[in-house]
């Protein structure tokens, strides 16, 4: 009986910590921009133990960031802002050049390679549960 008992207290435990386990951020990075340049971008990798969506992000790097997606037809580029990207548990969604990404609007100064960025990344679950994340993006030279 002790025995049950334990598992089923040590089952719990690993249920409750993966409802609570962080959005995990990889491949992260801040595109390089030149002196003047007041936009910018950011991509990288983001897998969600559950479902949730990324709905806001700050950084003191910018007046402003926005989730984007692009897409190209009949050789037009169009970009558009999202509200939320969604995320599915235990899917990877990539951010990347092409496709979705976080766009740096009003710059408050050059983004140099070698150099990093703090953000702050904010995502609510289906409970309308909202968790920050803080991370610090390298500045790389786009490949």
């Amino acid at each position: 009986m002790i025995k049950i008992l334990k598992f089923t207290a040590v089952f719990s435990l690993l249920i409750a910590f993966e409802a609570h386990a962080a959005v995990v951020i990889s491949d992260s990075w801040v595109r390089a921009v030149a002196p003047g340049q007041s936009v910018g971008a950011a991509y990288m990798t983001l897998k969600s133990p559950k479902d949730s969506s990324l709905v806001y992000i700050e950084t003191p790097a910018a007046g402003t960031v926005e989730i984007h997606s692009m897409t190209m037809t009949n050789n037009v580029m169009k970009m558009r802002k999202l509200e939320a990207l969604p995320l599915h548990a235990g899917k990877l969604e990539n951010l990347s050049p092409g496709g979705f990404h976080l766009m740096l609007l009003d710059l408050k100064g050059p983004l140099k390679a070698g150099s990093k960025v703090a953000f702050t990344l904010c995502f609510k679950d289906k409970a309308n549960k909202i968790t920050h994340q803080e991370v610090i993006l390298p500045i790389k030279e786009a490949n």
